[in-house]
């Protein structure tokens, strides 16, 4: 590829010295389960974040998992998710034995719509709903002022999916300090990644959070006394040690994500057959993705033609999680998020990385701008 969705070996070159003598540091130190590094992570992580507690786990899709059980939501128990939206989002609630229920998405932002939060709660599928859990897709936050009131007036929980939005912002407060449990993946591609699988729940509930570090080590406290049965679910500190080094540079790094969009903007806008990412109001943008809407069914002969020209893109997310063939039995049809559905033909994440160069943004503009060309579509 001549430009690459994503590149972490640019990244590695930048901090290279001080991740080798990291990783060097935990090796030497036989420490590699749990352990100092992964609390000190902890707790500079807790600093960034503005929250009191935070518990690192093996993935993100973990993380979400063991909110749900901290909260002793399973059999029975409904959950009110996105359905566009990555599956670890629906997979958690099903494997705590629950019942996830689809909610369809706002068109500007791709997040939880909370007018139809409001309708499903209202109806019969609102009946035994204990939880929601908002996405906030892309790098951009729900709107949490909506969800959080809805959930007040209905009594139940929210688990903020913050996989893809660390540091982002709504009205000056962080993703996953809203809900009573922000949940986080450090995936590699994630704005902040470690070199493997690696998960973060956060709350600011103590009782929660004592729960949360006994699920994550089969539920015992102290070890080899199990208090519930819980899961080998553990941040290992080489990955601790890699997010430590890189946490310090995370805003400068959105920062060059935003920088980068911004000029992704300047080169696509008047392009017609495309929609460019919005802004809310309220909110920070991360650019976890630069997520591009093309119009006139033209998505998957864009994608090839710039595969064709050596620009990577991907479609995050092909089919909405409720049309999805393990969730038949739950009785969705096409028609019934239509929203989501339309996100999920029209949606494609261009480059994204904060090592991106201007050239390399050209490169995609221009791949763009000659597919429209080509198709007839023309420029405003």
């Amino acid at each position: 590829m001549l430009v690459p969705i994503f590149d972490s070996t640019r990244n590695y070159q930048t901090i290279r010295a001080d991740i080798d003598a990291a990783l060097r540091r935990v090796v030497e130190s036989g420490r590699f389960i749990l352990g100092p590094e992964v609390g000190a992570f902890e707790e500079e992580i807790a600093q960034y974040l503005g929250v009191r507690y935070a518990s690192g786990v093996a993935n993100g899709t973990d993380a979400l998992l063991l909110a749900l059980r901290a909260l002793e939501i399973g059999p029975g128990d409904r959950v009110i998710v996105p359905s566009f939206t990555f599956f670890a989002t629906a997979g958690a609630v099903h494997n705590v034995g629950a019942t996830p229920v689809f909610a369809d998405i706002e068109p500007s932002t791709f997040n939880i719509k909370p007018e139809h939060l409001r309708e499903l709660l209202s109806g019969e599928k609102g009946k035994g709903v204990r939880a929601v859990i908002p996405v906030h897709l892309y790098g951009q936050m729900a709107d949490m002022d909506e969800i959080m009131s809805l959930a007040e007036e209905h009594g139940l929980f929210v688990i903020e999916d913050a996989a893809q939005a660390i540091g982002a912002e709504y009205k000056g407060q962080k993703a996953g300090t809203f809900g009573h449990f922000g949940c986080f993946s450090f995936f590699p591609t994630k704005n902040l990644g470690a070199y493997g699988d690696g998960g973060l729940v956060v709350t600011d509930d103590v009782e929660l959070a004592e729960k949360v570090k006994m699920l994550r080590a089969h539920g015992s406290k102290p070890k080899y006394y199990h208090h519930m049965v819980g899961y080998n679910s553990r941040l290992d500190a080489l990955q601790a040690a890699v997010l430590r080094v890189k946490l310090p540079h995370l805003a400068g790094w959105t920062a060059a994500r935003q920088r980068i969009a911004g000029h992704y903007d300047e080169l696509l806008r008047g392009i017609e057959g495309i929609e460019l990412p919005c802004r809310a109001p309220n909110r920070t943008h991360i650019f976890h993705q630069y997520t591009i809407r093309v119009l006139g069914g033209k998505r998957d002969a864009l994608r090839d033609h710039l595969a064709k020209g050596g620009v990577g893109s991907q479609v995050y997310y092909p089919l909405p999680l409720h049309l999805q063939p393990c969730f038949r039995h739950l009785g969705y049809q096409e028609g019934d998020l239509p929203e989501s559905e339309r996100a999920s033909r029209e949606v494609l994440s261009l480059p994204m990385f904060p090592e991106l160069t201007a050239g390399e943004q050209e490169l995609v503009a221009d791949g763009i701008r000659r597919f429209f060309e080509v198709a007839g579509a023309g420029l405003k």
